[in-house]
């Protein structure tokens, strides 16, 4: 079966090779991506699970700056939120500044570390929309063209039969074939990166509101 495929596909015209070639390559960036995807949001969610219980310990917010900013440490997610959002605080704190304009200015730059968060979780997502949208029709393009020139070729035969045709439509065929193997993983991965992604930006979001109030209840009682 194996070797009628690639004998399929080594008697195609040129476009459905092309065709065929890049939906390949496409499909390979596609898991490539899926896969690193998949680790990079593993790590966060893990990560995150680790610092909230220890947001939420006894140790103190120095004690968890000061591990957030050990050397060989790349904060992430709701540890890098709350690091920016705590060292513009000590820093505006130690400036005698009114309290609603430290208040507010904590909260901006722990909006800007938000968006970059949410960012670094749809990284590349995109491109496994574009592959979810596009590949099918790239497919049936290709699949198009390989039956034009099927049927292209019977103008010279001098009976057109069914067997004349056959081999040049399942050729064309593998382009469609490829085309939904490309878009289907993408299309899948897709919606599950995009559903995490949400999940843990809210997550992020109700931690920001959450250390707020904790600051908040901090510089009043200061």
């Amino acid at each position: 079966m194996e070797l009628s495929i690639i004998e399929l596909f080594l008697n195609a015209s040129f476009v459905v090779k092309a065709v065929i070639v890049f939906l390949i390559l496409a499909s390979i960036i596609s898991w490539m991506i899926i896969f690193e995807r998949w680790l990079y949001v593993k790590r966060i969610n893990l990560e995150f699970l680790d610092f909230d219980t220890r947001f939420w310990s006894d140790d103190g917010l120095e004690a968890l700056l000061a591990t957030s900013r050990e050397e060989g440490h790349n904060p992430v997610g709701a540890e890098y939120i709350f690091q920016v959002g705590y060292l513009d605080y000590k820093r505006l704190s130690k400036e005698k500044l009114n309290e609603d304009i430290i208040m507010e200015s904590v909260h901006r730059n722990m909006r800007v570390a938000l968006s970059k968060e949410q960012t670094l979780l749809e990284k590349n997502l995109p491109f496994l929309a574009t592959v979810a949208s596009v590949s099918p029709y790239i497919g049936l393009f290709g699949t198009v063209w390989g039956i034009m020139n099927s049927f292209r070729g019977l103008a010279g035969a001098s009976q057109a039969t069914l067997s004349a045709v056959a081999p040049g439509i399942s050729e064309a065929l593998i382009a469609t074939a490829i085309g939904l193997f490309a878009a289907i993983p993408a299309l899948i991965a897709y919606n599950k990166f995009i559903t995490d992604s949400d999940n843990l930006i809210s997550s992020f979001e109700s931690f920001k509101e959450e250390f707020l109030a904790v600051l908040y209840r901090d510089i009043h009682t200061d």
